[in-house]
């Protein structure tokens, strides 16, 4: 899981605390309810989303796992502009609250996804009824389900091939048939409202969460005087809020939509938002004095927030419904034609990283003294090659997902059987269990002068990244003639990638505000984060690859299923392992640009 986003503020000098809650600021308990509810909804819908796509809206997997990307993108990416509201003019828990009944609406909203949408090919140009036997619309299919083209009156099941061709069986199974490779694709028929109605509802939730994220951890912060002791412990339980409410929430809103449907399970992100927003605003007083807005003079313009909060709404479903129209760019296009074939959205990520980067260095070395210099040159080294390990950490809800719905055997000793979005929990319930294991071992390190430097860290998560994804594919040599992986396989990727990212995320943020010039450190955060946006980003493209032939959102070979994952994942291991080697070999110009930060 991420980390709490921790930017630590000073509690009021006369404020005192009657009683503890675990050797802490009573207040903790409702900020940790807040953070943990949330992160409930958040993560419970996350695992949903991309079967959700594929699903029940059959968008395909090249627009779902774009949209899913984008989507994730701006998760962080608004809290730029929240942070910075609540810091000027709201107040942390102003900003909190209106973000938090923001996600809720929503989470409400995309749980109206009406009536699921209808496949049809589209075959040298006509169109064929595709009929769908023991259709489940639910994460977990029916693995009776049947696929059948309409072909004057008579139905033809529909069965890939491993050339990319597809063959129509009659009642006999004999081929009756064959389409040639290209000439047939998926279409469905969806409604244009609810379609609206589900990319209204990321919008939403997208804003929501820009004022949500980055203020609930400030609060935290202010919880303890300057020199606290406590304060490193209070935060580890508020991370543990974080942990808690992503395990619930993958769980339960998974276990819901399978057995219920996905109103309920999309719902129950949105009453877990209800309660947090719940929490955050009736407290019995006990956050009167913390996250309160700033002394400023003139009007309150808090409600001039709100209302262009909303109208950005609107601004957000717009960068949605262009990112889902692209087209992928022509064939020998190149690199620009790459570059211009991009979405609103990917244009103004890359543009912003590409400029900022460059042009901060540029500042830093003009306006700093050399040593000011070299240390942030080693800083925005570092936050390249984060944005790499994000892209390829972050194949968990999209492509990971994806192959766990498709190519995995997801039974548990014979005895029950993980939905795919259940999967997604080896990752926070791995970090739960390491983090300890991982503070221990650097400590033990650290005590005999071994503990690596920031940039081996980031070297080691780098190549633990390649790993995790070697291991999976290590795991389909021994598939069955189900083209199915073990279950375990896949975890073990998760708790490799667990290992990793704990090498790289606890120390991000301390290293920015270590290295940056002390007059840019807030904007060396917004890279930071601008950094992680820009890597989801790229993750939905990275995951666009694994893209395979569907119909009604369930694929017609696994075998081809199979290798398209394993192709892709390979290359995936193979950039994570380079790039790991790569900064390891710069590590040793990078320590010395730190000039003694650890």
């Amino acid at each position: 899981m991420e980390d709490a986003s921790i930017e630590p503020g000073t509690p009021p000098a006369d404020v005192v605390h009657v009683g503890t809650w675990f050797g802490h600021p009573k207040p903790l308990f409702w900020l940790f309810g807040t953070e943990m509810w949330e992160r409930f909804g958040y993560y419970g819908m996350r695992a949903l989303l991309t079967l959700y796509l594929t699903k029940h809206f059959v968008l395909g997997d090249r627009a779902s796992t774009g949209l899913y990307g984008g989507y994730t993108a701006l998760v962080y990416l608004t809290p730029l502009v929240g942070g910075l509201l609540a810091d000027q003019y709201l107040g942390s828990k102003r900003a909190v609250r209106f973000g938090a009944l923001m996600m809720a609406i929503g989470y409400f909203t995309l749980a109206f996804g009406g009536t699921a949408a209808k496949p049809y090919q589209v075959v040298d140009g006509q169109r064929y009824e595709v009929v769908v036997e023991h259709f489940r619309d639910a994460p977990t299919s029916d693995p009776a389900e049947a696929r059948y083209l309409v072909d004057g009156g008579q139905k033809l099941k529909m069965r890939g091939n491993d050339d990319g061709s597809m063959s129509l069986l009659g009642a006999n199974g004999q081929e009756v048939r064959k389409l040639a490779k290209g000439s047939f694709t998926e279409q469905a028929e969806r409604s244009a409202v609810l379609t609206m109605i589900m990319l209204m509802a990321l919008s939403l939730i997208s804003v929501g969460n820009g004022f949500f994220k980055p203020n609930i951890s400030t609060m935290v912060g202010e919880l303890y005087q300057p020199g606290d002791r406590r304060r490193d412990a209070g935060f580890t339980i508020f991370y543990m809020g974080i942990n808690t409410g992503s395990i619930l929430g993958q769980l339960l809103c998974a276990i819901f939509a399978d057995t219920i449907g996905w109103p309920a399970g999309l719902g129950l992100a949105g009453v877990a938002m209800v309660i947090s927003f719940l929490m955050i605003s009736y407290h019995g007083g006990r956050l009167d004095a913390y996250g309160n807005a700033p002394r400023r003079t003139g009007p309150d313009r808090a409600m001039l927030i709100y209302v262009l909060a909303v109208l950005a709404v609107p601004v957000i479903y717009f960068l949605f419904v262009n990112l889902m129209a692209t087209e992928k760019p022509p064939e020998g296009s190149g690199f620009v034609g790459y570059l211009m074939s991009l979405p609103i959205m990917g244009k103004l990520l890359f543009g912003t990283f590409i400029v900022s980067v460059p042009g901060i260095l540029i500042w830093s070395f003009l306006k700093g003294s050399r040593k000011e210099g070299e240390m942030m040159l080693a800083a925005m080294v570092l936050i390249v090659f984060n944005v790499v390990f994000w892209t390829l950490f972050e194949q968990a809800g999209s492509s990971l997902t994806l192959f766990a719905d498709r190519n995995t055997d997801r039974s548990v000793f014979g005895l029950f059987s993980l939905s795919a979005p259940q999967t997604q929990n080896f990752n926070p319930i791995s970090i739960v269990l390491l983090a300890p294991l991982m503070s221990i071992l650097w400590g033990w390190l650290a005590r005999r002068g071994w503990e690596p430097s920031i940039p081996i860290k980031f070297s080691i998560a780098l190549v633990g990244v390649g790993a995790g994804f070697l291991f999976l594919v290590w795991g389909s040599v021994f598939a069955g003639p189900d083209f199915k992986v073990g279950l375990w396989w896949l975890a073990g990727l998760y708790v490799i990638h667990s290992a990793a990212e704990l090498c790289i995320s606890p120390v991000g943020l301390s290293m920015i505000t270590k290295l940056s010039i002390a007059r840019i450190v807030g904007m060396m955060m917004g890279v930071w984060f601008l950094s992680i946006s820009v890597a989801q980003y790229v993750a939905g493209v990275v995951a666009q690859f694994a893209s395979v032939e569907t119909v009604g959102g369930q694929v017609t070979n696994l075998k081809v299923s199979l290798e398209t994952y394993v192709g892709v994942f390979t290359s995936i291991a193979e950039i994570a392992i380079g790039a790991g080697v790569i900064l390891f070999l710069l590590s040793f110009f990078l320590k010395r640009w730190m000039h003694g930060v650890t």
